[in-house]
């Protein structure tokens, strides 16, 4: 079997674990996440951080987002523009929310385009290496590559629950890895957070 096709099974395998976690459980669960990341992460007032309004079974980074505003970050959500390329549309208190594209919602198109420094991405499964499988779409990997050609080196944070966790995630040539992983047992950071 190929990558493309164990990275499928991973997928799948997953994120129905992740679909059967009953929602009151979640919910507690992306709590404590934000008890974990609230104060641990490091950036400065003004750091541009990147997080995602929950979609299906994932994390609801709300509560972390709105500790990280209350620090002095600027949040922006991803928009999906086309199948292929996201942006990051800054997210103010009160700005009306649309349909962004995936089955995500966020700020319309007159909301400013921000480039993060800090990336709170969403997976399907992960390794302890810091390996990741996403969605299947390369959203995030061909905006983090865009980033990158404009000299820039996010970080980057997974946010997966612990039942999303794989042995081994196989890794290909294109693939981007974790800088940290938070889950609702912790934050940890990878060798490459310091880099």
């Amino acid at each position: 079997m190929n990558a493309k096709d164990i990275k499928a099974g991973m997928r799948a395998e997953r994120l129905a674990l992740r679909d059967a976690i009953p929602v009151e459980t979640r919910a507690a669960m992306s709590l404590a996440m934000a008890e974990h990341a609230g104060e641990a992460i490091a950036f400065a007032p003004g750091t541009i951080v990147s997080g995602f309004l929950p979609i299906r079974s994932e994390a609801d980074l709300r509560p972390l987002m709105a500790r990280f505003r209350a620090r002095g970050a600027r949040l922006c959500v991803p928009a999906i523009l086309d199948r292929q390329t996201i942006v990051f549309r800054e997210l103010v208190d009160g700005a009306p929310l649309v349909s962004t594209g995936f089955g995500t919602s966020g700020p319309g198109p007159d909301a400013p385009v921000l480039d993060p420094e800090i990336l709170l991405v969403p997976l399907s499964a992960f390794d302890r290496r810091g390996h990741r499988i996403g969605y299947g779409a390369g959203h995030y990997d061909r905006a983090i590559d865009r980033l990158r050609q404009k000299g820039m080196h996010p970080k980057l944070i997974g946010i997966a629950f612990d039942r999303q966790e794989v042995a081994h995630v196989p890794d290909e040539p294109h693939d981007v890895s974790l800088d940290a992983i938070l889950t609702e047992s912790g934050l940890r950071f990878f060798a490459s957070w310091i880099g």
